[in-house]
């Protein structure tokens, strides 16, 4: 096995990189665990489905027992996707700064090893989603078509994103079949906003990687938009908001819940008030603090189930 490395854009000081054991360190980067922040995104629209569903069946509060099982799921699976990404990116990721240091491009792991590791991770989020209704598990297993296709799409389209946003927001109708065996209206609109506010952050994150894309020939939304990035992001953001706020009317939340969703939209304005084209480690910081975002959404919808519960 190759020399033990940090990757370039992981959490400084991560207890992986000081407390794992040396042999494990490369696995757990595989999976992303140094950066937590993608484990976050993924998991977010689970609870606000969640949420969303408790308010419309008339529950107190989130279902604990789905929060918990949509929290392993979502760090298993991200786990999962990323170390299929990295299969697949292996390549190219070592023609980029910013994840040649990964375990595949430095050698850290090989592919075989790391397929195995793949399985592993695919085989507790399996596990997760059995725990769910016949019809959870259905939509669940859905979610792998997005997931299987996102790596090839930087090759052949200009805003992979996209692709990214059906697979990162699809825990959006999680939370709510799991609770009533079926979709509606509501679900299909908070995934619809999902959608757009992953477009919007991943085309954040996709600033640190303009020049080294420009170079390796990888097509990003962040290439894509160019001098009018506000603009688009902008746009994406306005356009989760809209959605997100509709998904909350049609569930039957009140107003401590819409008080959530406009912190929501202003901590997603801040954002794009503060992008800047090149400014990479900028664009990073934004990114991660859509996890703050995504719990302020949270917190709200949750403070309203309550509310709403103690008003009944």
């Amino acid at each position: 096995m190759a020399e033990d490395r940090r990757v370039a854009d992981a959490v400084s000081g991560h207890w992986v990189d000081r407390l794992a054991p040396r042999r494990l360190r490369p696995f757990l980067r595989l999976a992303r665990v140094d950066r937590p922040i993608g484990w976050w995104l993924l998991l977010l629209p689970c609870w606000w489905s969640a949420a969303l569903a408790a308010t419309k069946a008339g529950a107190p509060y989130p279902h604990p027992g789905h929060l918990l099982l949509f929290l392993i799921g979502a760090v298993a699976m991200r786990g999962a996707g990323s170390t299929y990404n990295d299969i697949a990116d292996r390549d190219l990721d070592a023609q980029v700064a910013r994840t040649r240091s990964r375990p595949l491009p430095s050698g850290q792991v090989s592919t075989r090893a790391a397929a195995g590791f793949l399985v592993l991770q695919a085989l507790v989020g399996l596990a997760v989603l059995l725990q769910f209704n016949a019809t959870a598990i259905l939509v669940g297993i859905a979610s792998l078509l997005p997931v299987a296709i996102y790596p090839f799409m930087k090759r052949v389209m200009s805003m992979p994103q996209l692709v990214l946003g059906l697979a990162f927001a699809w825990g959006a109708l999680m939370g709510w079949v799991a609770v009533f065996g079926a979709l509606a209206a509501p679900a299909c609109w908070l995934y619809a906003g999902a959608i757009a506010w992953v477009i919007g952050y991943d085309t954040i994150y996709a600033v640190q990687d303009i020049e080294d894309d420009e170079i390796a020939g990888i097509r990003s939304s962040a290439r894509l938009f160019g001098g009018r990035l506000r603009l688009a992001v902008g746009f994406c953001y306005g356009a989760a908001v809209l959605c997100i706020a509709l998904a909350a009317r049609g569930a039957g939340v009140g107003p401590i819940g819409f008080i959530g969703v406009a912190l929501f939209a202003a901590h997603l304005g801040r954002q794009v008030l503060r992008l800047r084209e090149r400014d990479g480690q900028g664009a990073l910081a934004l990114f991660r603090s859509n996890r703050d975002a995504g719990l302020i959404l949270f917190l709200g919808l949750v403070a309203d189930t309550l509310s709403q519960g103690w008003a009944a």
